[in-house]
């Protein structure tokens, strides 16, 4: 039988035995207040809390695995990539204590920085008040992704970090990985995914060099405010492979939230992209890897919603939202048959 969920006041409980354990001081030295559930984090859970102890108060986010859940995302892993960031001058939250116990809270998790801002993208995009951090934001969004791609991937305290194995080409691990996914898991023949696999496989572009990969780069996964952005979110897709597939990834047309003149996150085009990454000290990028990169980014879309209409017609989860998204899959293959005909 599955353990009852912890209520707020019990896991406030556990969070002040916890915080006094690691930081050597009585736990009535400790208090841990305003424990509530935030919006977002769909496959984490996010509380924000405020913990006073002796000599300062910290606004924190607690970032946890739903207890129960199993899978390869590592809450561990996830602190030390953002300690790791931080240190190169990557706008990260602070990051303060770890537990991978899951004895502690029912599931691994960490507390991190609280920090300011909005994260909705169509906030962003539209809202009058963010004119000036919509200007720079392909500028900023540029040169904090060269200071990710230079993070030391080696680094002991990353060894949890999926590496493709010597002598293979990071595209064509992905591609098969995504065609075999999209064939167990759709209800239907997609007939463009099977020509885009096809396509993909043609157009494998040659890695110059391997770097670290935050994995979900967009917009979205960024907290801004009206100067620019604040913080860079959800590390948990981290992985070593082309440095391009996040600069593909964030011109998926999926992140542009209507903006669909704008490649580049629905503010800004290709070529500014490439600029402000390169101007960043990023490498030269070649322009059909970028659009094999972006491809395979709708084509990995077009996976995630076929994988939501699974859950939903499974009767697993019977959310319309869900059935919702999987209608959805034909925008990012229509999107997909653009970058194939344009690229022919």
């Amino acid at each position: 039988m599955a353990k009852p969920a912890l209520s707020p006041e019990a896991i406030a409980a556990k969070l002040v035995s916890f915080i006094a354990e690691c930081e050597g001081i009585p736990p009535g030295d400790v208090r841990v207040e305003g424990l509530q559930p935030m919006a977002g984090g769909a496959s984490r859970e996010l509380w924000s809390l405020n913990a006073t102890l002796p000599q300062r108060s910290l606004e924190l986010v607690l970032r946890r695995d739903p207890p129960g859940r199993s899978d390869e995302s590592d809450r561990g892993l996830e602190f030390e990539l953002l300690r790791a960031a931080r240190a190169v001058r990557v706008p990260v939250p602070e990051v303060h204590w770890c537990c991978r116990d899951a004895r502690v809270l029912g599931s691994p998790f960490f507390l991190m920085e609280r920090v300011a801002g909005e994260t909705i993208p169509r906030r962003l995009l539209r809202d009058p008040e963010y004119a000036k951090t919509r200007e720079n934001l392909v500028s900023q969004m540029g040169a904090i992704l060269a200071r990710i791609h230079t993070l030391d991937w080696r680094d002991p305290a990353l060894s949890g970090l999926a590496v493709p194995p010597e002598g293979t080409e990071p595209a064509r691990t992905e591609v098969m990985r995504l065609a075999e996914a999209a064939r167990t898991f759709a209800a239907e023949p997609h007939p463009v995914l099977d020509l885009a696999e096809r396509w993909l496989l043609e157009r494998i572009p040659a890695t110059r060099r391997r770097t670290l990969v935050h994995g979900d780069y967009r917009v979205g996964n960024v907290i801004f405010d009206t100067e620019g952005v604040c913080a860079i979110l959800d590390w948990e897709l981290a992985h070593v492979g082309d440095p391009v597939e996040d600069l593909g990834w964030f011109c998926v047309r999926a992140w542009r939230f209507g903006n669909d003149d704008r490649a580049a996150g629905g503010v800004g085009d290709r070529e500014q992209w490439l600029n402000a990454y390169g101007e960043a000290g990023g490498d030269p990028v070649d322009r059909e890897a970028l659009r094999f990169w972006e491809a395979l980014g709708n084509f990995k879309v077009a996976l995630v919603f076929i994988q939501q209409a699974h859950t939903f017609l499974s009767g697993r989860v019977p959310s319309l939202e869900l059935a919702s998204l999987g209608r959805r899959t034909a925008e990012a293959e229509a999107e997909l048959l653009h970058l194939m005909e344009e690229g022919s």
